[in-house]
């Protein structure tokens, strides 16, 4: 491969597996790489650990806000009302909406949930353990964190799986299986809005602790939130929370299958699933990349960058560097130390990084001691997408549980 070879931009590109290959070539070739766009200005394409870490923490150097988050091309006439979302946001404005919902987020406030999840967990596995088979996306990863976030929001949990679908057609614009268009996404979001504002009516003059509840009575410098601000709040919350985790236990699974060694070890000895957790994380890497746009003339590694300049910065190829993580294409899952990238870094960091974690450890817990040989069983069906390493269908299979030892354990 060389670097004329080297494709970001098509997500078919993206479909059979993460080009691995081509990040690597980069990394060692052309760490900041002028990649042109047929659609677009071009982009410096940012793959290496330390140069990703450099422009996550500069915000006042590469910009959220000036040209949006994400690598495709904004419409002039969308940019305000995506500057809404705390994405597409620079401090001190974001700074100031993330401390809104921050306190819902907290290690202590996310460890009381833990025998909750683990309770949701564990009927998610009731469902499908007696048959054997089972599809792991449908009837496992996308269950437990649409489950736990539409506790945590206020979303009724009947609801749920509007929220899944609406999430599909938001993240999957580039995938045909699940958005025709943009405006299929438009749609979707609007869609979500005006679910949003039902839930905002139906709590009128009541009181409670769940995240819609919050954001209708918060303020920002004495103002409370603008419908519109509310309404996208919500559908971040609403799709973050449970996309990005979903693809990242769908990943794992496959990981666990692959490195059946590596199964075994935690199988062994559960001590390790903290470590795995984060292996789980790095390996992954649910959202691949994140755009900024240069503020001021600059350089990384040589290179300068002008004024206006289109940057990615990718996360998936930062969590395989060799520089940082010694022997990095190998699954490890007492890696340690493993200071991955998969939840961003700086004012950005992920706001959900406690409950995702939280979601993911419980859940293999209760997997591996419930259906300790289940193993994909069949083709995996991939997201066609370069921003998100999604999965959207994998077979399982696994020994039944029988239901009488079930109960008597």
């Amino acid at each position: 491969m060389k670097l004329s070879d080297v494709d970001l931009v098509s997500p078919d590109i993206f479909v059979p597996a993460v080009p691995h290959e081509m990040f690597r070539l980069l990394r060692r070739e052309a760490p900041v790489f002028w990649h042109p766009e047929a659609d677009g200005p071009g982009f410096f394409a940012i793959t290496k650990y330390d140069d990703v870490v450099t422009v996550s923490l500069n915000h006042k150097t590469f910009s959220s806000a000036k040209r949006s988050a994400l690598m495709r091309e904004p419409k002039e006439e969308d940019l305000g009302q995506m500057r809404l979302m705390m994405l597409n946001m620079d401090p001190p404005r974001h700074t100031k909406l993330r401390l809104l919902v921050n306190k819902g987020f907290t290690p202590r406030i996310v460890n009381r949930l833990e025998p909750r999840v683990r309770e949701q967990a564990n009927r998610i596995i009731d469902a499908i353990a007696e048959k054997g088979e089972g599809d792991f996306v449908r009837d496992i990863a996308a269950e437990l964190p649409l489950q736990v976030i539409a506790d945590m929001i206020g979303i009724p949990q009947e609801d749920r799986h509007r929220v899944f679908e609406w999430s599909n057609r938001l993240i999957g614009f580039d995938d045909p299986e699940y958005a025709t268009s943009l405006e299929d996404g438009k749609i979707a979001s609007t869609e979500m809005y005006m679910y949003a504002n039902e839930l905002v009516q139906a709590r009128k003059n009541k009181t409670g602790d769940d995240l819609v509840s919050v954001l209708m009575n918060a303020e920002v410098d004495g103002e409370r939130l603008t419908e519109m601000e509310f309404d996208v709040f919500f559908l971040l919350l609403a799709v973050a929370g449970n996309e990005t985790t979903r693809n990242l236990m769908s990943g794992a699974m496959q990981a666990l299958s692959e490195h059946p060694e590596q199964k075994q070890r935690l199988i062994d000895d559960p001590r390790f699933m903290p470590t795995a957790v984060e292996e789980m994380l790095r390996w992954v890497s649910s959202v691949m990349h994140f755009r900024r746009t240069v503020m001021h003339d600059t350089e990384i590694r040589g290179q300068t960058l002008r004024e206006g300049d289109k940057v990615v910065i990718w996360y998936i190829s930062a969590n395989r560097d060799e520089d940082v993580f010694p022997d990095a294409d190998r699954f490890d899952v007492g890696r340690t130390p493993n200071e991955h990238l998969a939840f961003g870094l700086g004012s950005h960091f992920c706001l959900g990084n406690n409950l995702a974690r939280l979601e993911i450890r419980v859940l293999f817990e209760e997997l591996l001691r419930r259906l300790p040989d289940i193993e994909v069983a069949g083709p995996v069906r991939r997201l066609r997408s370069n921003f998100i390493n999604g999965i959207k269908a994998m077979p399982v299979r696994f020994t039944p549980e029988r239901k009488v030892s079930r109960l008597a354990g």
